[in-house]
């Protein structure tokens, strides 16, 4: 049956034309009525979601740009391992040159002749133009001061010295906060004639010598350091023989300028220097051997060590917090972590057949890992990684002696580079051997988390002698595989493969 609706349009199809365009302009007319009374919330939202997708367009049109439209930089290639040899090369030459590697691959960033006799280089200084980059200061005999330019070797300034002939340098060389009132860290070198110790105050930022020359009123050696007391006075500590002198920055800038100084006196300090003639702070059991400035409770403490004893100092009241005696302690102690976020401190106990590995809890003076370890007087010094457990991983040089085949001839004797972490204790990784006489050694972070390596500096037995200088990089990582495992005592069960593998898992930390 058809509907009366739909069998009047198949009669009158005009007329139901009309009436659908007389529905549509009613419903037109409640649309535009709704849209009226629309509130403006509504029509906010719509406007939000507008600028919503917009922002979305632009940050994604910004991100292609970036990412396929701008040319990235060029980083050099990392290579796992590079050397350097330079022929017929000294220590002592009277024409020396100073040139700067990359780390990455061991490319020449740099090279410039320096000074015919240099005193001293320090390349730990920031650049104080413009405080991004850091720079190298060259002192040298005679009479010459120069700075250049870590990156590029270009030279910043260069100042004449008022050094004495005769006088010695004695390092390292120190920054002291901003005397000349131009915003930058000022630069402070010791030197030593006779018994004499001398203060010579310069810019950092243009290398002229504020003031003239000032006498500290003692003796001293190298091995100097800048101390800061609790209460914010700046002091210089110095070895001078069997004791641990000292003076304050404050004393120095007065005499060398005439004028009053910005710093600051330590009450306590000045007491206890009143009651020395020769400026003496405290008297040691042995010979001051090494000074360092290591992290305490509250500030700064001090490690001392002597040739019969290490002290472990209060930076304030130079009180002992521990002592650690009858050691002979040949070179300067490192720092590291044996538990996590612990800092522990390394002592080379003895030198030759006798040396002797202690880690020490730094709080406490609690020896948390001994072994022993011959080497040669004099050998090259340790080193600690960080790595992402919040531990260290130690590098040691010791002996290594490879049995001929042929008894009648002599044993080789070489070093060997030994690598321990605190998660295995009981094991030692041999990761190389090197014949060579080491002049220097380092392990560092070329990469920020990834990429640990040791750089090795070989050269002639003698300083006076020319022969062959190389400087090498090795990637840490990949000397593991081809390791020798030792293991001391009791190794445990795991194999040497799955000890190396353990090894290679290491992951490092700045």
């Amino acid at each position: 049956m058809i509907d009366n609706k739909d069998l009047e349009a198949e009669i009158h199809p005009l007329k139901n034309e009309d009436r659908k365009s007389q529905e549509n302009l009613g419903n037109r007319l409640k649309n535009e009525d709704n849209l009226k009374s629309t509130p403006p919330q509504t029509r906010l939202s719509r406007c939000r979601t507008v600028a919503f997708f917009l922002s979305l367009f632009t940050c994604l049109f910004v991100v292609f740009v970036v990412s396929f439209i701008i040319p990235c930089p060029d980083r050099p290639e990392s290579q796992r391992m590079w050397r350097i040899d330079y022929n017929a090369a000294g220590f002592s030459s009277p024409c020396a040159f100073v040139a700067a590697v990359s780390g990455a691959n061991g490319s020449v960033l740099w090279e410039r002749p320096v000074a015919q006799d240099v005193a001293l280089v320090d390349c730990a200084v920031p650049r104080l133009s413009d405080g991004k980059s850091s720079a190298c200061v060259l002192v040298g005999r005679p009479s010459s001061l120069t700075a250049v330019d870590l990156l590029t070797g270009e030279t910043l300034w260069s100042q004449p010295s008022s050094f004495d002939g005769n006088a010695s340098v004695l390092s390292p060389l120190l920054q002291v906060p901003d005397v000349d009132g131009d915003g930058a860290p000022d630069l402070l070198i010791l030197t030593r004639e006779a018994t004499q110790v001398s203060g010579y105050i310069y810019s950092g930022s243009t290398g002229r010598q504020i003031g003239h020359r000032g006498s500290l009123g003692m003796d001293g050696d190298s091995g100097l350091l800048l101390h800061v007391t609790r209460t914010g006075a700046h002091y210089i500590l110095l070895p001078c023989a069997s004791s641990l002198c000292s003076c304050s920055v404050k004393g120095l800038y007065e005499r060398v300028t005439g004028r009053e100084s910005p710093f600051k006196r330590d009450p306590l300090w000045e007491s206890m220097l009143n009651t020395s003639a020769t400026r003496q702070l405290l008297h040691s059991s042995g010979a001051v051997r090494y000074l360092m400035s290591v992290p305490g409770k509250s500030g700064q403490d001090l490690l001392l060590v002597s040739s019969e004893a290490c002290v472990l100092l209060d930076g304030q009241e130079l009180t002992p917090r521990w002592t650690l005696g009858e050691v002979q302690v040949m070179r300067k102690p490192i720092l590291g972590h044996y538990k996590p976020d612990t800092l522990a401190v390394v002592i080379e106990n003895g030198t030759g057949t006798d040396r002797q590995i202690l880690l020490l809890d730094l709080g406490s003076g609690a020896v948390l890992w001994s072994q022993a370890l011959p080497s040669f007087p004099g050998g090259p010094p340790s080193a600690s990684l960080p790595t992402a457990d919040h531990r260290s991983a130690f590098l040691f040089w010791g002996l290594h002696e490879l049995a001929s085949t042929n008894e009648m001839e002599p044993r080789v004797t070489q070093h060997s580079l030994y690598m321990f972490h605190p998660t295995l204790p009981s094991v030692l990784l041999e990761l190389v051997n090197i014949s060579a006489h080491i002049i220097a050694f380092d392990a560092l972070l070329f990469e920020p988390s990834r990429h640990a390596a040791y750089v090795l500096l070989t050269g002639p037995a003698s300083p006076n002698v020319p022969g062959l200088v190389s400087v090498t990089k090795h990637k840490v990582r990949d000397l593991v595989p081809g390791s020798r495992v030792i293991r001391l005592g009791d190794g445990g069960p795991d194999s040497d493969q799955a000890i190396r593998d353990r090894f290679s898992r290491l992951r490092y930390r700045s």
